[in-house]
């Protein structure tokens, strides 16, 4: 399962964004997002680069809360050379626009409003909307499962997972703040998750202090599910 770390606190990029793509050159961190609001184009080109520079993939996630707005950063994002843009509702409209750049799309399942987003929507509407992802030729979905209104988290994983079937990327976004949450959502079937606020606020390994600290126990406990082993004894549960 991949751990997607998003340079973004509380739905918005973070200002200092290239700084802080400096400091975690250390980690080799191959998979790096942000959002679209935040921060000017002009910046996220600069992250973008820098970031491919070091070999990371690149994701957007679309959280413009109007369809005009939405679409806009769907344009944004072939023009900064992103790798996979997620979020978004609009699906053909958005297809149109990436499919010559060959950007992957990952758009958001149910029904989602607001900033920061949440999720309505029930497990059946779930799956249905990820099934019609497949056949318009999406890489995958972009599930809120934490962000909902109205359903069980894991419920929607599930129906997103039945939904994609056997080919579809489903990546959990939003409120991954612990190990037992990564457990979870790989028991039920995510392939990816994102994790950001939980990174930058600590909240994600409460005893630990720095940014790096946050970033290196995300990715021992992704290890660990992955391995089947038993998870780090500091994180929380």
């Amino acid at each position: 399962m991949d751990f997607i770390f998003m340079l973004t606190r509380q739905d918005r990029t973070v200002e200092d964004c290239l700084a802080l793509a400096e400091e975690i050159r250390p980690l080799g961190l191959r998979h790096v997002g942000f959002k679209d609001v935040g921060v000017e184009p002009a910046i996220l080109a600069k992250l973008t680069q820098r970031l491919k520079a070091d070999g990371a993939t690149v994701y957007l996630e679309v959280v413009s809360t109007t369809p005009e707005a939405c679409l806009a950063s769907a344009r944004n994002a072939v023009s900064l050379g992103i790798d996979c843009l997620l979020g978004g509702t609009d699906v053909e409209a958005i297809m149109a626009i990436i499919a010559p750049s060959g950007m992957a799309y990952y758009p958001f399942p149910g029904r989602p409003h607001g900033h920061p987003t949440r999720l309505d929507g029930t497990p059946d509407l779930v799956a249905t909307h990820c099934a019609g992802f497949v056949a318009r030729g999406c890489a995958g979905a972009d599930l809120l499962a934490y962000r909902a209104t109205e359903a069980d988290p894991l419920a929607l994983i599930t129906a997103a997972r039945q939904g994609l079937g056997a080919n579809g990327r489903l990546i959990v976004a939003g409120n991954v703040d612990s190990a037992a949450r990564i457990r979870d959502i790989a028991a039920a079937g995510a392939d990816a998750f994102t994790v950001g606020t939980a990174a930058f606020n600590g909240g994600y390994a409460p005893t630990m202090g720095s940014l790096l600290s946050q970033l290196r126990a995300i990715e021992a406990d992704c290890r660990a599910v992955a391995q089947g082993t038993p998870q780090r004894a500091g994180g929380r549960r």
